[in-house]
């Protein structure tokens, strides 16, 4: 990771990335402690560096071969200047696309679902309107944002206008912050504006996407996609900290730190909100070792045969990441000592996570607990997440 703009953090659900400025976190701000060991000691300087640079916290979770570490820099309520507690849940943002990615698959291998058949044939009538024609959409197409839908999040219903533009957050206003969305109803909103372009002419990150492949869960299964996602990912590794929110649940369950938001110049406790407009496209919550350790399981074949992994693994050059390449709910990336990561990332106003795993075995997350504004900030928490991938 080097700009954000590259990775999974100032984007649209990729996600739901804020354009606002930074302010320091505050009194209480605190760097990790140095550590003796040199790998150590590199990820703790750049965490600092991104802490001195107005990131309230930071955790970063690594776990390997050699077992799991947890370092925190920072703070995780600028009230307190507690620092962000260890297995700390926090909302992940578009990481939920590799959990509905991964129970799609999951699907395709038992046959309940042919990922080269059109989305209207699961969905019949859903995708139609303004010239987007479901019968021409493929369910990979929607994996692997392909399909040319428009995102809901540039709608022009007026609580979704006045919060995003086409790519970014601006201000989560009230009604949007508690409101109770609906799929299907961001789906119609949607269906308001004409497609970005034909399907397969190529990618374009659309969180249109993954809400249509949710209801397609629940179309084939007969169960929500939260449950589903809960049998066979969740309660199969055993993620006791991972979960779907309940309709209407704004508050994050068990130990969390607090997000921020920069609104009007001023830092907001974001750390409450319905995360329904995101749903499955972006509302879950997690810690980064059940991150850490649901990547590893997506990567080792665990959770799918080897012949779904193969087409997760098969990318096409994603919009938001010039170097990366988008599978089918897998972003593939390349470290600065050469290592390949797969994973995904996401940013949700309050949160942003970012990380993956490698061929190794190295799984690493980063949790940060304000969005960063700029380049420069956002280079030094993408310096954070290459550092905990290359340090020995």
């Amino acid at each position: 990771m080097r700009k954000l703009r590259r990775r999974h953090g100032a984007t649209a659900l990729a996600g739901l990335g804020l354009v606002v400025a930074l302010t320091a976190a505050g009194c209480g701000s605190q760097d990790a402690a140095p550590e003796p060991d040199g790998g150590d000691r590199a990820i703790t300087d750049a965490m600092n560096a991104a802490v001195r640079a107005g990131i309230p916290g930071i955790q970063v979770v690594i776990n390997g071969p050699d077992g799991q570490r947890t370092r925190t820099a920072g703070v995780g309520d600028t009230g307190t200047g507690a620092p962000i507690p260890d297995q700390a849940r926090i909302r992940i943002g578009s990481n939920t696309k590799t959990f509905v990615a991964t129970v799609l698959m999951q699907l395709a291998a038992e046959g309940a679902v042919e990922l080269d058949a059109p989305i209207e044939r699961y969905l019949p009538g859903v995708v139609r309107g303004n010239g987007n024609d479901g019968n021409r959409i493929s369910v990979r197409q929607l994996l692997q944002h392909t399909s040319g839908l428009p995102d809901y999040l540039a709608s022009a219903d007026p609580a979704m206008r006045d919060a995003v533009n086409a790519a970014q957050v601006q201000v989560l206003q009230p009604e949007t912050r508690w409101r109770q969305y609906h799929s299907a109803d961001l789906v119609r909103l949607a269906m308001t504006m004409p497609p970005q372009f034909e399907p397969g002419a190529r990618s374009v990150y659309t969180n249109t996407n993954y809400l249509l492949l949710g209801m397609l869960i629940e179309k084939v299964t007969g169960r929500t996609a939260a449950a589903e996602i809960g049998t066979r990912i969740i309660d199969k590794l055993g993620l006791k900290d991972t979960y779907f929110p309940a309709e209407g649940e704004t508050v994050i369950r068990g130990t969390h730190p607090k997000g921020y938001q920069m609104i009007d110049g001023k830092q907001v406790d974001y750390t409450d909100l319905n995360p329904s407009w995101g749903d499955t496209a972006g509302a879950m919550v997690s810690t980064g070792a059940d991150l850490n350790r649901f990547f590893t399981a997506v990567a080792n074949g665990d959770l799918v045969p080897a012949a779904q992994l193969a087409q997760m693994k098969q990318t096409v050059p994603f919009d938001r990441m010039p170097g990366a390449g988008y599978g089918l709910g897998l972003i593939l990336e390349h470290t600065p000592c050469g290592k390949d990561v797969w994973g995904h990332g996401g940013s949700i106003p309050g949160f942003s996570t970012r990380g993956g795993v490698t061929a190794d075995g190295r799984a690493v997350n980063v949790t940060v607990n304000q969005l960063p504004a700029d380049d420069a900030s956002a280079e030094l928490v993408g310096k954070v997440v290459d550092t905990a991938f290359c340090a020995e």
